[in-house]
């Protein structure tokens, strides 16, 4: 009965565990940045990083009650375009859904 219970449980987990990765194309008409990521020195990579950061800045202090709706979405769209560059120089990351840790902690609990 309660290997019947362990399977049940992980076959669930399974089917709510959600992988992320980080697509090396570009789809949808963006640039890849992480082949321009690629052919930059450390040093253009860490002036690159503080551009995008003070252009950031710069939109957040923005007074955009006076811009119209497609102005709206031309700052939204290159934001996101900024958010996919910095990811891309500072080498992405590891994403876990909640499925997947509670697997991981599932599985130590049996080795355990």
């Amino acid at each position: 009965m309660k290997k019947k219970l362990y399977i049940i449980a992980l076959t669930v987990l399974f089917a709510l565990t959600a992988f992320n990765s980080n697509a090396a194309t570009a789809t949808n008409g963006k640039e890849n940045f992480k082949e321009a990521a690629a052919a930059m020195t450390k040093e253009q990579r860490q002036a690159r990083i503080v551009e995008i950061e003070t252009r950031v800045e710069e939109i957040k202090e923005m007074d955009k009650s006076h811009l119209n709706k497609a102005e709206r979405k031309e700052l939204k769209s290159e934001l996101k375009n900024l958010k996919h560059e910095a990811q891309a120089m500072s080498g992405g990351g590891v994403f876990l859904s909640i499925g997947a840790i509670l697997i991981i902690i599932l599985v130590i609990l049996l080795i355990l």
